[in-house]
């Protein structure tokens, strides 16, 4: 009998052994996830209401398990609100480590330097992760980069940031800008920037043609800047086609080659290193400056160096087969 006894003691033992071996394992196991997945927990959700999400996606066998595991394991660690990117075969830990350490999912939408407006009305409407509708944006008013976002977050938040993150930058930029800038307002150092970022895509010259476009001005030349001719017709997207020479001649608010001065408004949303370049100008006598043919420009300090200059880019796209 007694025997017996100690034989079901044993059984028994050996059951809450057994018991407490998978309730330990359960929490560290492969989870039954087989592609990473995402989970959204609202404001305000418990480990109970995490745990019923978690069961319905199917990253866990059994919400009632995986709270009571987290009770236990989780030692009155709580979860936090968000869009929470769960990997395949996750465990209960790996979940539990993940929704209580509050590293959300990261969406971004860039907007690239030189960006027009209408070109980030059309990338912000083209997310159909973000909700609402927008107007286009005044153009030059969106700083470039790469900005966070929530999923179902609305379109007019994501360009307020955008355009406060532009207001932030051309304020800290205006304050340290050097004397001899031709900007007279932080409108104006947009306003140049714009071009001067449409005018090379090397970062390296920025300054160099910024400084050439404000030796312009002092001087009362034109600014006879390509992009700016281009912009009314577009609003910024790519032509696709050449100039036309009544297009060259049309005088509008925008076209330097028909006007001195500034055009009315930027032709883009010029990045940071446009509008420093613009507010720190290089230090050059250059008038003029014409494709190298590699990317970047050749400036010249006299009509005469600059003509000599476009005969040889004329050469070169002639060698290419463009003319």
């Amino acid at each position: 009998m007694r025997r017996l006894g100690y034989g079901i003691l044993l059984i028994g033992l050996a059951v809450a052994a057994f018991v407490a071996f998978r309730f330990v394992y359960g929490w560290t196991e492969k989870g039954p996830a087989t592609a990473d997945i995402t989970v959204v927990v609202p404001d305000g959700a418990t480990i109970a209401d995490a745990a019923v999400l978690l069961k319905q996606k199917g990253v866990v066998r059994s919400a009632d398990a995986f709270l009571t595991r987290a009770k236990i394991f989780g030692r009155g660690k709580s979860i936090k609100a968000g869009e929470f990117l769960i990997p395949k075969g996750a465990s209960n830990s790996d979940i539990f480590a993940i929704l209580g350490g509050g590293k959300t999912l990261t969406r971004l939408v860039t907007i690239p330097e030189g960006m027009p407006s209408i070109l980030v009305y059309e990338r912000l409407k083209a997310n159909g992760e973000l909700t609402g509708d927008i107007a286009v944006p005044e153009e030059g008013s969106v700083l470039p980069d790469s900005y966070a976002f929530d999923k179902g977050e609305s379109r007019a938040a994501v360009l307020k940031r955008m355009q406060s993150a532009m207001d932030k930058a051309l304020e800290e930029l205006w304050a340290e800008r050097a004397p001899d800038t031709v900007a007279r307002t932080p409108q104006e150092a947009v306003i140049l920037a714009s071009i001067v970022e449409k005018e090379t895509g090397v970062p390296s010259e920025r300054p160099m043609v910024a400084g050439v476009y404000g030796n312009r001005l002092k001087a009362g030349m034109m600014l006879q800047a390509d992009p700016t001719i281009i912009y009314p017709i577009t609003k910024g997207k790519p032509l696709g086609r050449r100039i036309r020479k009544s297009e060259i001649a049309a005088v509008n608010d925008y076209n330097t080659y028909a006007m001195t001065g500034l055009p009315k408004g930027p032709i883009a949303n010029p990045g940071r290193l446009s509008i420093l370049a613009v507010l720190h100008p290089a230090e050059t006598k250059a008038l003029y400056f014409v494709a190298d043919g590699k990317g970047g420009h050749i400036f010249a300090d006299t009509l005469q160096e600059h003509n000599a200059n476009v005969r040889k880019w004329f050469e070169i796209r002639r060698a290419r087969g463009e003319l």
